[in-house]
């Protein structure tokens, strides 16, 4: 089958969710591929390159889920209910690539399209609800790296040990606080909470 960046990019992904960012390397993207490494760089130049083209692709496809999650609002004028899909449109999209979050935080910054396009439309949002253009990019970058951690904690859960009960019961004495602070609320009504929180704090920019 023939060579194109977006095999390549497939290629890539796949990759990536078994070795992680620093294992990622063009030789196994072209075995993947049945390819011959040197193949690759007719379509993607380097490594760098590559990671941008991955990050972009899950920024493209939120953008695109949530274009769907807005057009489906009842009321459009609705800027935290815009802010709230958006915001959940990425988290999906993240989610659906392993290692997804990682990718977005580590891979080097680029003015690509799909991520220049998230953070537009953000900004207009920011911007129809009030939020003074001084600080409407810091807003948008509060929420967009919170969406980022939030997954990125989701989908590293998995390495967090598991522990007894007693040593709960010896750490919920000694950090009541902090063990009762999300009182058992599953991951999707957190960041729910946590959306609309960064929301009441753009509010108060106002």
């Amino acid at each position: 089958m023939k060579l194109t960046t977006d095999r390549i990019v497939d290629a890539g992904m796949a990759t990536f969710a078994e070795v992680g960012y620093h294992g990622l390397s063009m030789r196994q993207v072209a075995d993947r591929l049945d390819a011959q490494a040197g193949s690759l760089y007719y379509h993607v130049a380097n490594k760098r390159v590559l990671l941008q083209l991955m990050a972009d692709r899950v920024a493209r496809q939120a953008y695109d889920a949530g274009t769907e999650a807005l057009a489906a609002l009842p009321d459009p004028g609705n800027w935290r209910a815009s802010i709230a899909v958006q915001a959940a449109a990425l988290r999906s999209s993240i989610r659906a690539h392993p290692g997804g979050a990682m990718l977005l935080a580590e891979s080097p910054k680029t003015l690509s399209d799909g991520a220049l396009s998230l953070m537009e439309r953000l900004l207009r949002t920011l911007a129809d609800a009030g939020v003074p253009a001084a600080h409407r990019g810091i807003a948008a970058d509060t929420l967009l790296s919170h969406v980022t951690g939030f997954v990125l904690q989701e989908q590293s859960s998995s390495t967090v040990p598991e522990i007894t009960a007693a040593r709960f019961a010896e750490l919920q004495e000694r950090f009541p606080l902090t063990l009762a602070s999300t009182g058992g609320m599953s991951e999707d009504a957190k960041f729910t909470q946590s959306v609309a929180l960064l929301c009441e704090a753009f509010a108060g920019s106002r």
